[in-house]
């Protein structure tokens, strides 16, 4: 059985929202949330963690909008998203905020915003004006980092954590490394169900590479305790969690 974190050390400065308050406060300024299907908020209802990101924006001649999409992990392994649409092309200017449950309704929606005809197709990316991306991404430590891979690899309860050549790479040139919580968040007290975060260790070596390990650490186990795996890729780790998830369904 793995040790539970302490929360202080993975944390950002403000605790994350919780699944159930992400969606309440979504639900709170979205002008059509009252058509969104009754069966999609039941399945929310039931989500484990959630993950936000930013997916288009457009800001012309004083107008903007904004589009956003927020995934939930359900219980039952599946992931359910919702398109959030912010704008301010109302004839007060005031910010408003809707919901949809696919793209193809986002984009009908942007369609009838009353932007300036220059404005860029949907599909464009985001332009650096809008949000650029920081660099380097992330901001090392050098803190016994061979260390903390090898205690890392040690704690790993899944079968197939990673080893070999990786692992003996890390273990003799990691010098520096960063941990960022990348999906969900750590058990809370009163919390129902099991719960699943998702956390980078990106490692510094001496050669100027980086790698970085994927932690996945849940209470999706017969007992409820706290369990600690340990995965070479995002995607690994992401698949490890929907198994998890499934199989408590």
């Amino acid at each position: 059985m793995s040790v539970p974190y302490e929360t202080a050390a993975y944390e950002p400065p403000e605790s994350p929202e919780s699944p159930e308050e992400h969606l309440a406060r979504l639900l709170g300024r979205a002008l059509n949330s009252f058509e969104l299907p009754d069966e999609t908020i039941r399945r929310l209802d039931c989500a484990l963690a959630h993950d936000s990101s930013l997916h288009s924006a457009h800001y012309s001649a004083g107008l903007h909008r904004t589009t956003y999409r927020h995934t939930w992990l359900l219980a039952d392994g599946s992931a359910l998203t919702l398109w959030e649409l912010a704008h301010n092309t109302a004839p007060d200017s005031r910010p408003q905020h809707e919901l949809y449950v696919d793209e193809e309704e986002l984009h009908a929606a942007t369609a009838r915003l009353p932007l300036p005809p220059d404005a860029p197709e949907f599909e464009l990316p985001v332009t650096p004006e809008v949000a650029p991306l920081p660099e380097p991404r992330h901001e090392y430590l050098p803190d016994d980092s061979a260390d903390h891979a090898r205690r890392l690899l040690r704690r790993a309860e899944n079968a197939d954590p990673p080893g070999g050549e990786l692992a003996a790479l890390l273990l003799r040139t990691a010098f520096a490394h960063e941990i960022t919580q990348a999906f969900g968040r750590p058990t809370r007290p009163g919390h129902a169900g099991p719960s699943f975060s998702l956390y980078e260790h990106a490692f510094l070596l001496t050669d100027g590479r980086e790698i970085s390990l994927w932690e996945v650490e849940h209470t999706a186990t017969p007992d409820g305790h706290h369990m600690c795996e340990v995965y070479a890729t995002e995607d690994a780790a992401r698949e490890a969690m929907e198994r998890r998830a499934a199989s408590r369904g």
